[in-house]
């Protein structure tokens, strides 16, 4: 274990990445809890606000963000100096990652539906950040032999064939995939060759005379929907709490 540590984490620098993903996952999950008391009305904690302007979170993890960004390119990859910082920056990520939906859409929608937002932004970070620490590199450099290391164009061709692979998961509607692709370019490979979400920019373009290929792509989205999206909502549920239920408007009488 002492030799894995050493020769997968310690000697690569990748120490201050495993404490700010650990800073990060743990803030995220505090500051949901405490939210969730909050909205339930338990426990000692209350919103913030000063003056009676609710101070969000967000603003705090901005300001860590920014120290502990500023402080971790300051002192390297390596030291206690640099753990710190990394720490800080992931207590600051968890804190504006975790309204990421209030930010998209400039409006407090934190247990509306399309805070969700938040809670698939925090899950897809941590993954990421965990392919990193596994091994892999942006658009799949790792693959490339020594040979083709030497020579600038075999990692030019790489870089190049696998970033096309990403942006037609992008123009195909796949963000998810796009998103993995750039570190697991198997990923963006598969999406890049499937059907293309109906409503994407590529459905637009090269479905508009190609009813069959309109067709089957509306239908493939239809059923992966149907499939996952139950599923889905239930992990976001579970991890980041249920959305507020809007109540449905009463019905006139004709």
């Amino acid at each position: 274990m002492g030799h894995w540590w050493h020769e997968n984490i310690a000697e690569p620098g990748k120490l201050p990445l495993l404490l700010a993903l650990a800073a990060f996952v743990l803030t995220f999950a505090i500051t949901r809890t405490i939210t969730r008391m909050i909205r339930a009305g338990k426990g000692p904690f209350r919103n913030i606000t000063p003056g009676g302007v609710h101070i969000h979170h967000v603003v705090h993890g901005v300001v860590l963000c920014v120290v502990g960004g500023f402080g971790a390119v300051a002192s390297g990859q390596h030291g206690v100096t640099a753990g710190v910082f990394a720490v800080i920056f992931g207590v600051g990520a968890g804190l504006v990652l975790d309204e990421f939906a209030l930010i998209l859409h400039l409006d407090d929608v934190y247990w509306t539906e399309e805070g969700r937002q938040s809670v698939e932004v925090v899950v897809l970070t941590a993954s990421l950040v965990l392919l990193v620490l596994a091994g892999f590199s942006p658009l799949g450099v790792d693959d490339v032999t020594d040979e083709e290391q030497q020579g600038r164009l075999g990692l030019i061709t790489t870089y190049v064939i696998n970033f096309c692979f990403v942006l037609i998961c992008l123009f195909k509607g796949k963000l998810r995939m796009a998103v993995l692709g750039t570190l697991v370019p198997f990923v963006a490979l598969v999406g890049a060759i499937r059907l293309a979400r109906p409503v994407s920019p590529w459905a637009r373009r090269f479905y508009r005379h190609r009813h069959r290929a309109r067709s089957r792509a509306m239908l493939r989205a239809y059923h992966h929907d149907v499939r996952w999206a139950g599923p889905r909502r239930k992990f976001q549920d579970l991890i980041g709490g249920a959305p507020d239920r809007v109540p449905l408007p009463p019905v006139g009488k004709s």
